[in-house]
């Protein structure tokens, strides 16, 4: 019954932008903490951003604190990343997930973001 159901991946060159987008289903969206995670080429999955419930505390990893900003809208059960100052290392496959830090239940399908010139 829960969905996440990520969106806008693509290809941008290093040192451009991106905005991601999660539309969450299936659960009361107001009632949990909500990630990201990533999972580049041949590594595991790496937490890196996580949102309070009412959108106001977030917390990220040092590999993308300064460039990445994650945001929520309650009010349209949506999850978003912004991403700038891309780097090619940044390249992996994107996932929003509900919870917080290591403690995540459910995640989507991803999106791939590959940052190469």
């Amino acid at each position: 019954e829960v969905q996440l159901v990520e969106s806008g991946g693509g290809l941008v060159q290093p040192g451009g932008s991106l905005r991601l987008s999660c539309a969450a289903s299936g659960f009361t969206f107001t009632n949990y903490y909500m990630s990201w995670v990533r999972q580049a080429p041949g590594k595991g999955r790496e937490w890196f951003a996580t949102i309070n419930i009412g959108g106001g505390v977030t917390n990220y990893a040092d590999s993308v604190k300064g460039r990445f900003t994650v945001s929520r809208d309650n009010a349209k059960n949506m999850l978003y990343l912004q991403m700038n100052s891309l780097k090619p290392e940044d390249t992996a496959v994107y996932y929003c997930a509900r919870g917080a830090y290591a403690n995540l239940d459910y995640w989507g399908q991803g999106t791939q973001v590959t940052v190469s010139s």
